[in-house]
């Protein structure tokens, strides 16, 4: 009974720290586009399974939802996220747009994360990359020079 107890503890925190980061992350490609055009800076478009995927999780808890990511990100990113969630209610726009992002980018695995330009272009490609925030923002910042 305990092990269960924490278990599902450990998942509610999960799930609350992915919904929290996610309140930072646009959800409409255009108005993505239209920021990073109006910042000057690219996008970082996340295609996620936020409640089925495990590697979705753990870069969310691992990365987008710490510190070193967050103020990284606030002025250097627009967040743009493409969920493919398996309970979560979605818009039947929001599920079209990523599915036909989905097939435009040829995603084939979760996470995948991409960086863009303003018009959408492809900068960079990675996923779920071990080693915390600070590494993943290097590793950012090097596909951006």
């Amino acid at each position: 009974m305990k092990k269960r107890f924490v278990l599902l503890t450990l998942l509610l925190l999960g799930a609350a720290r992915f919904a929290a980061a996610a309140e930072n992350w646009l959800t409409d490609f255009e108005k993505a586009k239209q920021e990073s055009a109006a910042r000057g800076i690219p996008i970082l478009a996340d295609f996620a399974g936020s409640d089925w995927c495990h590697w979705c999780m753990k870069l969310d808890q691992e990365v987008f939802s710490q510190p070193e990511f967050q103020s990284y990100a606030a002025t250097n990113l627009v967040l743009f996220l493409a969920d493919f969630p398996n309970s979560k209610p979605q818009t039947n726009a929001v599920k079209q747009q990523n599915k036909v992002l989905a097939r435009q980018y040829g995603i084939q695995g979760y996470p995948t994360v991409l960086l863009l330009d303003k018009d959408g272009k492809v900068l960079g490609r990675t996923g779920y990359q071990a080693g915390g925030a600070e590494a993943y923002v290097k590793n950012i910042q090097s596909m951006l020079k």
